[in-house]
């Protein structure tokens, strides 16, 4: 411990004796060596010497000039050492004025406390510099190692930097630059940068930090084993997805690691950019929509907000979204209560006293426990994002899915009509479109409930409909990656699956921007672009994770699965809205009789408790629920035609 502490005295009263060379050096060449009007005699020059240092050196030392860290000095301690010496020639004007000494011009005077100013700076840029190059591996890294150990007696840190995994940088942007910047700073990273690369032709080829910036051209795979670069990462948030996409493969058929310098995907409020490895959400390549607008935030500001299964995946995101626009309050009500307390903890947090936020554990089935809810809170708008959403464990629990999904959302309706809420809003799926299973089928039925409580209801009813949410409890891309994690192999049902993806904040702005748009009725469907398949996803997975000799597996379609699902019943009743990643489908309501006796006909056959009595009567009253073995058939014809119009053309089916 002692001879730390030894240490850093010694770097720096030897700092303070390279400040006094420069100071003797500038003071020799403007006291003495320059010839001007004002000649002094050498009783002149040793009382200007005298001031001169007194106030320098003594505001240095009262401004701890002395107790910083030169090497990893940024640009406060030049700042700090700028003001500290301005301070000093304020005192040395005063002390050359009251004084009675002989005196200089003002110009010979702030040209003294200039020049010594600058040779100080200097010298710590050039220890700074100094430090960051020197190493062993270059002619000029070995040259300021030298120059290091000689003016400073300060090793540079060969060996750890022979250890260090050495990086390229695609960005040479405010984002990227500060990375390096911070590895470059920090002595304990396991990371050093060896390029940047970049499009900007103002950077390319210069050095940012001592790194030189390349173009995508001249950043040749020979080049970059050259520099023996280990990993690549992507720090530019705002790159095109299709650019993205292509240094991805290239990179990584190229064999190196990928990784990302940003936010996750999905990040909580108050989190600061880091390296991480990509995202699942980011394989798909494509830039994130952000629908939320200002028009959302004033709606939900100064509301009262009901969110059912808010802890789960949806309704925690919805939680967090609404929690940027000041709500009055926020309720989350929920059966789990662990996803609840969850999210409670993370929102208070982050908000603080500043975020009303109550919990209600409850059902939404129990009809009583409700409406004590909406007795206490009266909430203005409710977002029913509670249900049973796992399609093969519905197949077999129709009676439990019936009771919740189905039944569940007719509480909360007439819930909102008894006690005056202003706005319903549903979360629906695109499995309820042409459904093939009892989880889509009692989704529609759900749509079917709130499009007819429209047309004779006093509340504004909604309905948003989107597809698979990557990351959510019971997605395909945890187990995915549990697989990995034991070394595969990856299951898949159908190697000719496809599915709709968005993320969890898409999902959830989609639903609260839906309540802003509606004004009574409408069934809103996202453009989520082009489909993707689960046998690419899970291959990405698989080249993401790095680990070889993962085997996909196909296990067959599970009950009720699809080989693709879809977004609109009727497309000829599309309708566009201000938001051009939003439609509008208008199905015909059905009345509240009708609505009524197929209520009638799910309650008595859920009665019986028989999960196939349940489902007999869910497929009477939803007429488009098929059987997935009718609608499978169809897509798998047209694969197999594909399939054959690509082997005609000898084209190979790319085995992973």
């Amino acid at each position: 411990m002692r001879g730390i502490v030894k240490k850093k005295r010694y770097i720096r009263w030897m700092l303070v004796i390279y400040d006094l060379f420069i100071y003797i050096a500038v003071a020799l060449l403007l006291l003495i060596l320059y010839r001007g009007p004002d000649q002094l005699t050498n009783i002149g020059v040793m009382q200007q010497a005298c001031i001169s240092f007194v106030s320098i050196f003594v505001v240095r030392l009262i401004g701890n000039i002395y107790g910083q860290i030169w090497r990893y000095g940024g640009i406060q301690c030049y700042v700090k050492m700028l003001c500290t010496d301005a301070v000093a020639f304020v005192l040395y004007l005063g002390l050359e004025l009251s004084l009675p000494v002989e005196k200089i011009t003002f110009a010979r005077l702030l040209c003294l406390s200039c020049l010594n100013l600058l040779g100080a700076l200097t010298l710590r840029m050039m220890y700074r510099y100094a430090y960051k190059c020197g190493n062993q591996e270059t002619r000029k890294g070995r040259f300021w190692a030298k120059v290091l150990d000689i003016v400073a007696g300060v090793k540079a840190e060969n060996v750890k930097e022979v250890q260090k995994i050495k990086i390229a940088i695609i960005g040479a942007g405010r984002v990227g630059v500060s990375f390096a910047e911070e590895l470059l700073n920090n002595e304990s990273s396991s990371y050093v940068p060896r390029c940047f690369i970049d499009t900007s032709e103002a950077k390319v080829g210069r050095e940012i930090h001592g790194i030189p910036v390349w173009s995508e051209d001249e950043a040749t795979l020979a080049r970059l084993g050259e520099l023996k670069v280990q990993e690549i990462v992507f720090a530019i948030p705002s790159m095109a997805a299709d650019k993205r996409k292509a240094l991805y493969e290239y990179y990584k058929n190229a064999g190196y690691k990928l990784k990302v310098y940003d936010y996750p995907t999905t990040y909580s409020p108050g989190g600061k950019r880091h390296m991480r490895e990509f995202d699942i959400e980011e394989l798909l390549f494509r830039k994130q929509l952000v629908v939320s607008d200002e028009r959302t935030n004033a709606y939900y500001k100064d509301k009262v907000v009901l969110i059912t299964g808010g802890g789960g995946s949806i309704g925690s995101e919805l939680c967090r979204q609404l929690a940027k626009m000041h709500p009055k309050k926020i309720i989350i009500l929920d059966i789990y209560e662990n996803g609840a307390y969850d999210v409670q903890q993370e929102l208070k947090i982050v908000y603080g006293e500043k975020l009303d936020l109550q919990i209600e554990i409850c059902s939404i089935t129990h009809k009583k426990a409700l409406e004590k809810v909406f007795e206490r809170h009266q909430p203005q708008i409710v977002i029913n994002a509670a249900a049973h959403k796992h399609v093969p464990l519905m197949e077999h629990n129709c009676v439990e899915a019936i009771y919740n999904n189905v039944f569940g959302t007719k509480n909360l309706v007439e819930l909102c009509e008894q006690y005056g809420a202003e706005r319903f809003m549903m979360v629906s799926t695109d499995k309820a479109v042409n459904p093939t299973n009892v989880m889509g089928a009692t989704k529609r039925m759900c749509e079917m409930i709130v499009q007819s409580a429209s047309t004779h209801g006093h509340v504004k009813y909604s309905a948003t409909r989107f597809g698979n949410v990557l990351g959510s409890a019971g997605s395909v891309i945890p187990l995915f990656k549990r697989q990995i994690a034991n070394g595969g192999p990856v299951t898949i049902t159908d190697k000719r699956i496809i599915r709709y993806f968005m993320t969890i904040p898409e999902a959830s702005q989609l639903v609260l921007q839906s309540g802003a748009l509606a004004n009574n009725g409408e069934l809103f469907v996202l453009d989520m672009g082009q489909p993707v398949k689960i046998l690419d996803l899970a291959e990405n997975m698989i080249r993401l994770s790095g680990v070889q000799g993962i085997e996909i597996i196909e296990t067959g379609l599970r009950p009720g699965e699809k080989l693709y699902e879809e977004l609109l019943v009727k497309t000829e009743e599309l309708d566009k809205t201000d938001n051009s990643m939003i439609f509008v489908e208008r199905d015909t309501p059905l009345s509240a009789e009708m609505i009524q006796q197929k209520l009638d006909m799910l309650k008595e056959a859920c009665d019986t408790g028989d999960d196939q009595v349940a489902k007999e009567t869910l497929r009477k009253v939803v007429p488009t629920f098929k059987k997935p073995e009718e609608v499978n058939k169809k897509v798998a014809s047209l694969e197999e035609k594909k399939e054959q119009e690509h082997k005609k053309k000898g084209m190979k089916v790319a085995v992973f």
